[in-house]
């Protein structure tokens, strides 16, 4: 997969102008719209929930790249799935031993199952059901909050993951990308980028979005 997936993050858009800021990343060429969902329990935040997603599916051709950040991922899946979701992704320290079956329940509903690990969480813990996966999504900030800067000790699990997964597989970094932060997620493994604040504080939103492929 030689191009790279630019999923623009609404949790830097203006919630007030949400469908204008969505239409200004589809214009510049976005390829998913990054959804954060947060529950206040898993990550110190509150966001968004099923009905925003399924009035966002309404507005945008974009597919719905959904982030679970919240306890029990299962009990969500399907009304994330019948919202419109087209990638659910959920944490592993959320699931643990229960992620190859939250995986299979996502693809079940004809949906992409992404499974996302934290900084301190070493890629090895996954290696037993990434060939499962349709994506590993690698956080490089704490999850909860954006416009937290890069850790690039982080990125540094992109190379273990590519070389363990199927050829196919997508590989996603969240948190502090930039134009210099993806040439160093891209040249390690990475075919898929989560920007928020870079994008969506730009003056330029098109040429954020290209400066990051």
């Amino acid at each position: 997969m030689k191009n790279i997936i630019i999923s623009p993050s609404i949790l830097s858009a203006d919630f007030a102008n949400l469908e204008k800021d969505i239409k200004l990343v589809e214009d510049a060429g976005a390829d998913w719209l990054h959804i954060d969902v947060m529950d206040g329990h898993f990550v110190p935040n509150i966001t968004i929930g099923v009905p925003v997603v399924k009035s966002i599916k309404q507005i945008t051709q974009l597919p719905l790249d959904i982030h679970l950040m919240i306890e029990n991922p299962e009990k969500y899946i399907q009304p994330f799935a019948e919202a419109g979701a087209d990638i659910i992704t959920f944490h592993y320290e959320a699931a643990l031993d229960r992620s190859l079956d939250i995986i299979k329940q996502i693809q079940a509903l004809d949906v992409k199952a992404g499974i996302s690990i934290k900084p301190k969480t070493q890629p090895e813990v996954i290696k037993d059901i990434l060939n499962y996966a349709d994506m590993v999504l690698v956080m490089t900030v704490e999850p909860g909050f954006g416009g937290q800067k890069f850790m690039s000790d982080c990125a540094d699990k992109i190379p273990y993951i590519k070389e363990n997964s199927h050829d196919n597989m997508i590989i996603q970094v969240d948190g502090g990308i930039n134009a210099d932060t993806a040439k160093i997620c891209v040249s390690k493994g990475a075919n898929s980028l989560v920007a928020g604040n870079y994008i969506y504080k730009s003056n330029d939103i098109k040429a954020a979005v290209e400066s990051l492929r």
